[in-house]
This record gives structure tokens, C-alpha cells and sequence, in this order.
């Protein structure tokens, strides 16, 4: 950086204070907050953030140092809240992915599932493609239950989400049908929840011995025979 736009000593040290003043103003904050969610202790938080990230800058641009403080980014967190603060209606939206790692396995059990379904057997063509059984097996379950018996059904798990999205009132029926993801606007999400392997840290410390981890395994796909399959609740109909 030149030296017609590099921060003064000055500037540094400006902003080192304005960093002790606004810890001082956090922990007063947490000293007298009213409540777990108390919005002065939040105010505080993101005006200490800023008031570090300033001074890291400067430090950096100045003397080619930095601080150990971690400056929490735009991508670590939602963007502010902007929606109803007592909303009278809420939108939830999920997103789960799946891989199909065991296609047989998957076209085995929507067969089961189209033999509970027509006692003659006529009716068996959407089970024979992967895109079929992946119809008939989401159309007979809840998505809570392929989620939680997904090995059963030869998929497996990659990232899923959840928001719950403030609005200010209830969509009218078959209002959004047509494009029902479209409105997800961050800025209204009251809260998500985030499960990705991304977050898995520990990972590398699992011992692979041990035999009741069913999360890491190696397994040799072979093909599935009718009598392989575990029993699927539309068996017991």
C-alpha cells in the first residue's frame, strides 16, 4: 500500500480506543441485560464487531500485523432482521439433498410398496426407473420419516436446512403454489437450523473400530433380492 493512503499512527490508535470503549460498553450491556435476548447487549455486540474489524484493518494496513480477534463475516451470520416483530403468520421451508447410492435398493422398495398398493400387481412400470420409485417412495412417506430411515431406501444424506420466515399474514390458499420458494426473503428469517457434514470438525477424530458408530463404514454394494429388504409400514397395511 502507498503512503498517500496508508492510516496513520493516529488513525491506529483511534481505533484501538474506540475498541476498549466499546468493550467496556458490551460488558456493561451483559451486566444489566434484562434477558437472554436483550437488544442492548446485541447492540453492543455487533458495535464491538465493528469497532475490532476497523481497528484490524487499520492495524494490518499500518504496521502488517493483526489481531486474534475473530471478526464475524456476512457469510457467518443472517443478514439483520427486518420482518414483523410480532408476526402473525410463519412460513417454514425445508430443503433436504439425498444421493441414490443404491439404486436396486430404491427400486426394490417402491415395488413394495406399488404391491401394497394394487393387490393384483398390474400396476408396477414407476418402480422399474430411479425417477419413479423416487416418486412412488415420496409419495407414499412423510419427508421426517425418509429422513430418518433414508439407508433404507438406498439414499443417503447430504446438507438439509430449515427456515422459519415471518409474515405479516397468512397466504391465500394456492397463492404461491406456482413458485412456493420464491419469497424467502433472509431478512424476514426468524430462525434456521443448518446440518451439513461441513460442521462435522470432529470427523477425523472417530475411532473406526468401533462397531457401534454406525456413521463410518464401508460398505460393498451388491444387488438387493425381495427378501433383503427391511419391512416398510405399507407392507403391514
Amino acid at each position: 500500500m502507498s503512503d498517500a493512503v496508508q492510516p496513520t499512527a493516529a488513525e491506529v490508535r483511534a481505533a484501538a480506543e474506540a475498541v476498549k470503549t466499546a468493550l467496556d460498553r458490551h460488558l456493561a450491556a451483559v451486566e444489566r441485560r434484562s434477558g437472554e435476548d436483550d437488544p442492548a447487549v446485541y447492540e453492543a455486540f455487533n458495535e464491538l464487531a465493528a469497532a475490532a474489524e476497523v481497528y484490524d484493518e487499520l492495524l494490518y494496513d499500518r504496521y502488517d500485523e493483526v489481531t486474534p480477534f475473530e471478526i464475524p463475516g456476512a457469510e457467518d451470520a443472517l443478514p439483520p432482521y427486518t420482518g414483523p416483530e410480532e408476526p402473525s403468520a410463519v412460513s417454514v421451508l425445508i430443503r433436504r439433498d439425498y444421493s441414490v447410492v443404491e439404486p436396486q435398493r430404491l427400486r426394490a422398495q417402491a415395488e413394495r410398496i406399488e404391491a401394497a398398493d394394487f393387490e393384483d400387481g398390474a400396476d408396477t412400470e414407476a418402480s422399474g426407473t430411479v425417477h419413479g420409485a423416487l416418486g412412488v417412495l415420496f409419495g407414499e412417506f412423510e419427508p421426517d420419516e425418509i429422513a430418518s430411515r433414508h439407508k433404507e431406501f438406498g439414499l443417503e444424506e447430504g446438507d438439509s436446512t430449515l427456515w422459519v420466515i415471518a409474515s405479516d399474514e397468512q397466504a391465500d390458499p394456492g397463492e404461491w403454489l406456482e413458485a412456493p420458494f420464491e419469497g424467502a426473503d433472509p431478512q424476514r428469517v426468524i430462525c434456521r437450523f443448518d446440518v451439513s457434514t461441513v460442521f462435522d470438525d470432529d470427523l477425523d477424530d472417530v475411532d473406526v473400530d468401533d462397531e457401534d458408530d454406525d456413521e463410518v463404514e464401508s460398505v460393498e454394494v451388491e444387488a438387493v433380492e425381495d427378501d433383503e429388504v427391511e419391512p416398510l409400514d405399507a407392507d403391514r397395511r
